[in-house]
């Protein structure tokens, strides 16, 4: 069976796990206007607190975010935003039942306010860092301190929760290791990914300014064919010889081409099957892996023959990454925190907000781990090195890029990860809804309003078990992020918290209700999200 074949056999699941699986729908949209809701600060919050298994200990973090000039390697030396001088910041680790102490200090331009947001971890509802929604928001010049106890062990990251701060440099990893785990491996590279423009050839403020636009107003002409589909999916035909691949920014396009719109951030043709199309809306200049460009990449250094656990987070704004290393397979173990049954793989799908742990029995030489760019004509790479050899180039495309890949619907959880057979207790439907036409992304056909954020939630209540119909009406996949709880693929597939929806496609996600506040469920690309594709997931008081 070909490469290609091969992977339409392992992705006809993605998108339609569990669809059709155990209870029918109660209720269509799981809005609850006018219920009393649980607050972040109620006594239901602090309760569930006492109930987690504690250590004693505390590991305590102080995070300055600041203006900094940073070194991405290669002479790209861009202005940024980012935590103590550094992308990605440090590393922050503690043990599974330790208390969190972090203390944010705002020292941002232009009275920016920010936060944190502990992606991932089931936490303290008053700690998740949204504003307004679950804390007020940082001021410049202020301190808030974020503490809470982590009890589920896992590979995280934590990132602000302010406009599309996410797009800039203020993010680091979030480890929780359990003392008790029986993989054995003998060492660790944590392996962050992201897609960068900040400083470079914009701001993220920029980009988002121009995707609002929306392309409903641009005369195409001729280029853009009949079969645009309003264009919502991008199928742009060739753009009038428009410069489609990844490597740098396009100038701006003039008035005559675009109908007067800005053309200078948003990305055409970027097609993907393993995405089901269009697979992103921004061209970005550079994917780093580890905070390094790919002309001049981070380097592990390492012996053969030993077994390496690569922590991989993709921690961009618009980009999922195809990852693989060059003459080895990868044996996937957990994602986004969670054990999974053992499965060997040449590669794998990484959607912006997802994790997966790895496990790489090491060869000797230098060899490249690729992040390519979904769809985008371009990648991030670092090096293994265990021996002689030289450096490949920047866009080198190792063939286990196109082997076997496979992806979380085709995953099965861990048996002691399991969740406990039960009758669903209700069952709301999340429909994905927008386009590009007139950029106005949104879950259920409503914008999330920040400044309302109680408005239209989707109410559960504390003892349920819940079901999530996401059904993807848009042309674009949406990879979909429940905070302070972890869900379940269908029946019997890994538990995550965030998901990849393809087009037109639907998914069954399963979860407990455990952990009462509010929480936002939304897409994680960051302008789909911003623009209002977001909800609040609120326990009934």
């Amino acid at each position: 069976m070909n490469s290609i074949n091969r992977r339409s056999v392992l992705l006809a699941g993605l998108g339609a796990a569990g669809a059709g699986a155990l209870a029918a729908c109660t209720n269509a949209d799981g809005s609850g206007s006018g219920t009393a809701l649980i607050g972040p600060n109620a006594s239901a919050v602090a309760a569930t607190e006492k109930k987690r298994k504690s250590t004693g200990h505390q590991r305590k973090v102080t995070l300055t975010a600041a203006p900094a000039m940073i070194d991405l390697g290669g002479g790209v030396m861009p202005r940024t935003w980012a935590f103590d001088g550094r992308t990605p910041g440090r590393e922050v680790r503690l043990s599974v039942g330790d208390t969190l102490v972090a203390e944010l200090s705002n020292q941002l331009p232009n009275k920016t306010t920010t936060s944190i947001h502990w992606h991932g971890i089931a936490l303290r509802n008053d700690m998740d860092g949204v504003p307004p929604a679950t804390q007020t928001a940082v001021r410049p010049g202020s301190t808030f301190t974020y503490r809470f106890l982590a009890d589920a062990p896992g590979t995280y990251f934590f990132h602000p929760h302010v406009g599309v701060q996410l797009d800039r440099g203020l993010y680091a990893p979030l480890i929780v290791e359990d003392p008790k785990e029986t993989l054995a491996y003998d060492d660790e590279w944590v392996v962050l990914l992201d897609d960068w423009i900040d400083g470079v050839t914009g701001t993220p403020d920029e980009v988002y300014s121009e995707l609002r636009q929306g392309m409903g107003g641009m005369d195409m002409g001729e280029s853009a064919g009949s079969g645009s589909s309003g264009m919502e999916g991008h199928d742009m035909g060739d753009m009038g010889g428009m410069d489609m691949g990844g490597d740098s920014a396009p100038p701006a396009a003039s008035a005559s081409s675009s109908g007067g719109m800005s053309m200078k951030f948003m990305l055409m043709g970027a097609e993907s099957d393993l995405l089901g199309g269009d697979a992103g809306d921004v061209k970005y200049p550079h994917h780093l892996i580890n905070g390094r460009v790919a002309a001049d990449p981070d380097v592990y250094t390492g012996k053969p023959g030993k077994k390496v656990r690569l922590r991989i987070i993709n921690a961009g704004g618009d980009t999922a990454y195809r990852v693989a290393l060059g003459g080895h397979k990868l044996t996937i173990t957990h994602t986004d925190g969670f054990p999974v049954r053992h499965q060997e793989v040449e590669a794998l799908l990484v959607g912006m907000g997802e994790r997966y742990d790895v496990l790489v029995t090491l060869g000797d030489g230098v060899f490249p781990l690729v992040a390519l760019a979904e769809g985008k004509n371009a990648n991030g790479l670092a090096l293994v090195r265990t021996g002689s050899g030289s450096k490949p180039p920047a866009t080198v495309r190792p063939k286990e890029l196109n082997g076997m890949i496979m992806t979380a619907s085709q995953l099965r959880a861990a048996d002691d990860v399991l969740l406990k057979s039960a009758k669903t207790d209700a069952t709301h439907q999340i429909k994905l809804t927008g386009g590009m036409d007139k950029y106005n992304w949104a879950i259920n056909g409503r914008p999330f309003d920040m400044k309302d954020p109680e408005a239209n939630p989707i109410v559960i209540e504390e003892g349920q078990r819940v079901r999530l119909d996401f059904i993807n009406d848009t042309d674009m996949w949406h990879p979909m992020h429940l905070h302070g709880h972890t869900y379940q693929l269908g029946a019997s597939g890994p538990r995550k918290d965030t998901a990849i929806v393809l087009p037109k496609k639907k998914l069954s996600v399963f979860l407990d209700a455990d952990n009462p506040g509010q929480w936002m469920l939304h897409c994680h690309n960051a302008y789909h999200g911003e623009a209002g594709m977001m909800a609040n997931v609120a326990y009934r008081g």
